[in-house]
């Protein structure tokens, strides 16, 4: 196994107008600071390169589509500066999305935690399989939702983004994100999502750019301060992943 599979991997691919980026980490796809600041980077430059009419966003392997924020980073967090840039990774990701100038499609093949909910939720159109069970687990380890929470509630409103806040420990199937408007589709499995999500692309890269711009501009009216309101998000969930009682929980966690 070479050093950047072992580390993990963000990579882009452009093809007759499609700009397909894929990340990748060993442990579950979860995403140290690194990885999420060259998916952002990532999704930016799709977004400003004009050979792209639409973006796929997608993660490597077989099994989850992310598992979250890496637990090793989070346990090794000793003060409320480093805390706060490390969860501000997810918020630049979200923030990222939300500015690109492109549709972004989004692949999730199987289980999302936590941040991966946040990604699939700052897509602008969402396939998944039958596989793709969600949670927010960020209550169980000692934290809580913050940062990926406006982008959830956005997409599945304040009542389900509770329920799964609350309840943190229970996965939620692709039929219930489906009915909640996460996903837009649910398949059987990869190679029909696959399908799926060539048949509306194929439609997308014909379309008008400039009509595709503006209408991602109307859905994501309202969200213009979530530079200022992600940060403040990440800096209390800094803040708590400092206490022994986090730190004790993220342990706990990571041996299950």
């Amino acid at each position: 196994m070479t050093d950047i599979t072992q580390q993990g991997y963000v990579t882009t691919t452009v093809e007759e107008g499609v700009g397909t980026i894929e990340f990748f980490h060993p442990a579950s796809n979860s995403l140290p600071g690194k990885l999420l600041g060259e998916l952002a980077e990532a999704i930016t430059v799709a977004g400003a390169n004009n050979d792209i009419k639409v973006i796929i966003l997608k993660s490597a392997g077989e099994r989850a589509f992310c598992a979250g924020a890496s637990f090793d980073e989070l346990l090794a967090i000793e003060d409320l500066e480093t805390g706060k840039k490390f969860f501000s990774g997810f918020a630049n990701v979200i923030n990222a999305a939300r500015k690109c100038p492109k549709f972004i499609i989004g692949r999730v093949h199987g289980k999302a935690v936590g941040g991966g909910v946040g990604m699939a939720s700052a897509t602008d159109y969402c396939f998944a399989t039958k596989f793709a069970s969600i949670k927010l687990s960020e209550l169980a380890v000692g934290i809580g939702p913050f940062v990926v929470g406006p982008a959830v509630e956005r997409k599945v409103g304040t009542s389900a983004m509770s329920q799964l806040a609350i309840d943190a420990t229970e996965w939620r199937d692709a039929e219930w994100a489906l009915n909640k408007g996460l996903y837009a589709q649910v398949f059987e499995d990869a190679t029909a999502l696959d399908a799926g999500i060539d048949e509306l692309v194929q439609k997308l890269v014909k379309s008008n750019p400039e009509a595709m711009a503006m209408l991602k501009k109307v859905f994501w009216q309202g969200t213009d301060h979530w530079d200022e309101l992600l940060a403040e998000r990440a800096a209390m969930s800094g803040q708590l992943v400092l206490s022994d009682f986090t730190k004790n929980f993220i342990q706990q966690f990571k041996k299950k």
